[in-house]
């Protein structure tokens, strides 16, 4: 029954949410926490290994996931749970793009999904932050953790160092000075 429940969870999340890994993050949290697979903390530790590891980001959640709640064979279900409707939806829009991506109604969606995009991804950062950044009740700031995501921002942002080299050294100095 677990692994049924598993495989509808994350089947779901695949077949509707849209936007990649980061713009999912908040529908997975939001079903991790209906079905109490994941602790809030436990889901912290998920968006850094996701992020941290080779992979998508939400074949990578949904693994860990899968892991926490159901051991590996839970892992490689939820995994492959996540990705069979993006599978097969995007087989279904390759075949008709070519005929149909000129049309207004199709360009109208496109440009309907972009902001959508930003404002999901934009979600996901806020919950990351409220789980590492800052504390909203009673609010205060972490400064370690600011300090390592501002450093994080100008070094992708204005340098554009490459990622893994960021994961590496800030997990590096995050170890140093937070643990």
């Amino acid at each position: 029954m677990k692994f049924i429940h598993l495989f509808m969870v994350f089947f779901f999340i695949g077949a509707f949410s849209f936007g990649g890994g980061i713009a999912m993050l908040p529908l997975i949290f939001q079903m991790v926490q209906k079905y109490h697979m994941l602790s809030p903390e436990k889901f912290s530790d998920l968006i850094a290994v996701s992020q941290a590891v080779p992979g998508a980001v939400a074949p990578n959640a949904a693994t860990y996931t899968g892991i926490e709640y159901a051991g590996i064979f839970g892992g490689i279900l939820a995994a492959f749970s996540i990705a069979l409707p993006s599978f097969v939806i995007v087989l279904l829009v390759m075949k008709f793009m070519g005929r149909y991506r000129k049309s207004r109604i199709v360009e109208g969606i496109f440009e309907g999904m972009r902001p959508t995009v930003i404002g999901l991804i934009s979600a996901a950062v806020v919950f990351i932050a409220g789980t590492s950044i800052y504390r909203p009740a009673p609010f205060s700031v972490e400064l370690i953790p600011l300090g390592i995501f501002m450093v994080t921002l100008i070094l992708s942002g204005k340098f554009k160092i490459n990622p893994i080299i960021i994961i590496i050294v800030m997990g590096t100095a995050g170890a140093f000075l937070c643990g």
